[in-house]
């Protein structure tokens, strides 16, 4: 456990299935102030994911059954969680695959603890960065769909309903008014119904 006088900083998961380096690297890394839990499977690790939630993953890549390589792809896939890898080798190739599968860090054997504990601040930071990035294009994706929607939709009712360019805009902000919601949620119903209900509805100008 990590000492009373030492703050907690993160929650690490140490998956390594040599007990002896994975019980002295977990010591090491509690004394720093970390939470560590330990597994020597993937099998096993996933198991307490399944359970518990966790800041970063370390990964030893020679591991029995399912490969640390494999893991790594279920980490990115489904948990969405930072990783990187200790190993033994230092073969490109499987420095290749490691950054292939989203790793954001490669630490050879035997590791060096104050190596190991500066890697974990740099590849967390580093993972909050590229967070930063997804969620800023998320939104910017979301709203250049919003924009298409209402352009599509001020398309359907200029022909729907014969109204110029700015008539029809101006009809579409009314209706989102009138229902008291958002213009692209007008827009994108419109384009789901595909303007079928306009005639029906439509007050014009």
């Amino acid at each position: 456990m990590c000492p009373d006088n030492l703050p907690l900083r993160y929650r690490l998961l140490l998956v390594e299935d040599d007990r002896l380096f994975s019980a002295t690297l977990s010591l090491s890394l509690e004394a720093a102030g970390h939470a560590v839990t330990s597994t020597p499977s993937a099998e096993d690790a996933l198991e307490v994911l399944a359970h518990h939630s966790f800041d970063l993953v370390i990964i030893d890549e020679g591991l029995p059954g399912c490969s640390g390589l494999e893991l790594a792809a279920i980490l990115r896939e489904r948990f969405r969680l930072p990783f990187f890898f200790l190993t033994g080798c230092d073969h490109g190739a499987s420095i290749e695959r490691a950054i292939g599968e989203g790793a954001l860090a490669y630490l050879l054997k035997p590791v060096d603890v104050a190596q190991l504990i500066a890697t974990i601040a740099t590849v967390l930071a580093r993972s909050a960065d590229l967070a930063d990035l997804r969620k800023t294009r998320d939104q910017l994706q979301t709203a250049l769909d919003q924009e298409r929607d209402v352009s599509i939709a001020t398309g359907i009712v200029m022909a729907r309903i014969s109204l110029d360019r700015a008539e029809a805009f101006e009809f579409l902000r009314r209706a989102a008014r009138s229902s008291r919601r958002k213009l692209a949620d007008v827009a994108h119903e419109l384009i789901e119904n595909r303007g079928t209900a306009l005639k029906a509805d439509a007050q014009l100008p």
